[in-house]
């Protein structure tokens, strides 16, 4: 099943964002690798592409994982937790209709 990964950043989270991007890019390509990544990326802070020093205000990630207790897990392990990156981590069940 789908399940979408729902973070909200801390304030000033651009700086251990960026130190801990590589890590988080690198599961991002294993759930790509297997097949199993619908879609992933930040939300930036203002309404630009390119938010610059304004940095991002979260992620959403949406991908295939075994149970809800198994996409719970994925996102607790997310470096981006453990560099302080998200205020707050959702993860909820999710049905894809278009496309």
């Amino acid at each position: 099943m789908l399940y979408a990964i729902i973070a909200t950043d801390v304030a000033n989270s651009l700086e251990p964002r960026l130190e801990a991007r590589p890590a988080h890019l690198s599961r991002l390509q294993q759930l790509q690798n297997e097949g199993r990544l619908v879609l992933a990326g930040p939300h930036p802070a203002i309404d630009s592409i390119d938010p610059g020093a304004a940095g991002f205000s979260g992620s959403l990630i949406v991908a295939e994982f075994d149970s809800l207790k198994a996409a719970q897990s994925w996102a607790d392990a997310d470096p981006y937790r453990a560099a302080g990156v998200y205020a707050s981590v959702v993860v909820k069940p999710f049905k894809q209709v278009f496309p």
